[in-house]
């Protein structure tokens, strides 16, 4: 059994794991953590994460908490040799290689993923292979207005793995004017992203080619928070077989 911990517990999304992870028979949930008190899945919640690390010594702590707080999470759970596994997203490029090194040095590996559903792995996949071909190409992401980050993890990772097989460039008319700022959204590499924070939506993204005469449109689109579960519990039961620090859900398909 792979004993597993919660953090950010008493979330929608936290909750979802919480009941993932119990319904799964090769992990256990041995401990939540929240900044509020509670009890989740028959489990008090605690609210200190370093002391539950160190009383619980669980394998694997799953975090979905916020961008503002998440780099110490994870910290803290390496300092206690215990894997994270990371949904929460907004880790900057220099967070990220800070806890790589300190991934290796305390040998204990870590994991992150900017999307956790199989399908939004597929969708980032086939963009970068379809990119090979029809390389003119804008994001748009679209998720619920109680996301705290722009653009989305799975936008930005997507932005970059496109960018690996087509040279950067300006995409539409050489002189084009923005005559409002930011209206042709985020820039990676010449690649478009524009954000959609509203009410009903979970998370959704769009990935649109143009070429002459034609555009191609891949979509990927969650419905329910049940939908990044069967990739947490992946994530869970693979983490301790890595070495540093593995970013995307990609890396664990066979």
């Amino acid at each position: 059994m792979i004993k597993v911990l919660v953090n950010g517990a008493l979330g929608r999304m936290g909750r979802t794991v919480c009941a993932a992870v119990n319904a799964d028979s090769e992990l256990e949930l041995v401990g939540a953590v929240d900044v509020l008190e509670g009890t989740v899945e028959g489990l008090q919640v605690a609210t200190n994460l370093d002391a539950a690390l160190k009383s619980l010594s669980p394998d694997v702590m799953v975090d979905f908490t916020r961008p503002a707080v998440v780099f110490g999470n994870v910290m803290t759970a390496l300092a206690n040799k215990v894997s994270p596994v990371v949904g929460t997203t907004g880790l900057s490029d220099d967070a990220k290689e800070q806890i790589r090194r300190r991934a290796e040095e305390m040998d204990t590996p870590a994991f992150i993923a900017p999307n956790f559903a199989l399908g939004a792995v597929l969708m980032m996949l086939a963009a970068q292979r379809i990119a090979k071909f029809m390389p003119d190409v804008e994001i748009i992401e679209l998720h619920h207005d109680n996301k705290l980050d722009a653009p989305s993890g799975t936008a930005e990772l997507t932005a970059k793995m496109i960018a690996q097989v087509r040279p950067p460039h300006k995409q539409g008319h050489p002189d084009e004017v923005e005559r409002l700022a930011h209206v042709r959204g985020a820039d990676v590499d010449g690649i478009r992203i524009h954000s959609v924070r509203l009410p009903g939506y979970v998370a959704h993204q769009e990935v649109i080619f143009g070429g002459l005469g034609q555009t191609l449109t891949i979509r990927h689109d969650s419905t329910g928070r049940d939908s990044f579960m069967p990739g947490v519990v992946l994530a869970c039961k693979k983490v301790r077989t890595l070495r540093g620090l593995t970013i995307g859900l990609d890396k664990l398909l066979d």
